[in-house]
């Protein structure tokens, strides 16, 4: 068993990688897109409750005058104060100003869910690697189109970028 991850909220972002209609409908492994979104708007609600930072990255399809349907947030998902961005690419900083927002407000670690684990969600957080933050992986706050891709990356690429956690295992130090 693992000891409970305790964030510095003041430093600490939850990123939400692609939660969007369409894309949670998706038949995903190894939980539902419900499941995944449950889970996700759980630990939005303790960050916000903590004062910690929550960043919400959603794509658009380049060169497309419409966007399908569906190709919005999830409702509900997003409240005042979150950080917003639309990537056009599979990872979440490339051209979206998501790096600049979160170090003008002195994040050092960031908390990763969403849909595909292997797609948008590890491709985020190997930039945000790069770029010198702390990385952690919320297993159950994620789902892939197969549980291959999913266990791939949590099990064998998350472990060696970051801390891979359960939500539950997810608390905030004292300020």
């Amino acid at each position: 068993m693992t000891a409970p991850l305790a964030l510095d909220p003041a430093r600490s972002a939850l990123v939400l990688v692609d939660l969007m209609d369409r894309i949670v409908a998706l038949s995903l492994e190894p939980r539902k897109g419900a499941e995944v979104l449950t889970t996700a708007q759980e630990l939005a609600g303790a960050f916000r409750a903590a004062g910690a930072h929550v960043a919400l990255v959603r794509v658009e399809r380049p060169g497309v005058s419409e966007q399908p349907p569906g190709s919005g947030l999830v409702a509900g998902l997003a409240a005042a104060g979150d950080i917003e961005v639309v990537k056009r690419t599979i990872g979440g900083f490339q051209g979206t100003g998501l790096d600049e927002r979160l170090r003008e407000r002195g994040v050092t670690t960031l908390v990763f869910g969403g849909i595909a684990t292997n797609l948008g969600v590890e491709s985020t957080a190997r930039a945000a690697g790069d770029l010198g933050y702390d990385l952690v992986f919320v297993e159950d706050a994620m789902a892939a189109l197969t549980a291959a891709e999913h266990d791939a990356s949590v099990r064998l690429d998350f472990p060696r970028l970051g801390t891979v956690v359960r939500a539950a295992e997810v608390h905030f130090t004292a300020s």
